[in-house]
């Protein structure tokens, strides 16, 4: 049963990625999902990702590459303002320059690293 589709599919990958396991097959893809698979492709913590349109509804395989730690949804979304991305940081990330955040701000989902301070937004997940 599911709750919380985001929770779900960054649980899947961050478990076949400690298994080390090369794929992984995530269901129930929503257009969240796929901008932060686009995040995290951009910041090499997964080699490529494929959404499949089946009878079934929409899945998504990712290419794991290896380098993920953890990564996990934020819930409940917090809202920041652009002058506590360092604040956050010091909450969910190990150190300063390690990981990202995941924040859906009105310009669209964004890391932490791309907004640097200029708009705020609601946190959705971190990544390291």
């Amino acid at each position: 049963m599911l709750h919380n589709t985001l929770a779900d599919a960054l649980s899947a990958i961050k478990n076949a990625e400690k298994a080390s396991k090369k794929t992984c097959t995530v269901g129930h893809v929503s257009n969240l999902l796929v901008d932060i698979l686009g995040i995290m492709k951009d910041g090499g913590y997964i080699k490529d990702f494929e959404i499949k349109d089946t009878i079934r509804g929409k899945f998504a395989s990712v290419a794991l590459s290896g380098t993920l730690n953890d990564c996990k949804a934020i819930v409940p979304r917090f809202f920041i303002k652009k002058t506590e991305y360092v604040s956050w940081e010091k909450r969910f990330l190990p150190a300063s320059d390690i990981g990202m955040l995941i924040v859906s701000t009105s310009n669209g989902v964004k890391s932490n690293k791309e907004i640097k301070g200029k708009i705020g937004g609601s946190l959705v997940a971190y990544v390291y």
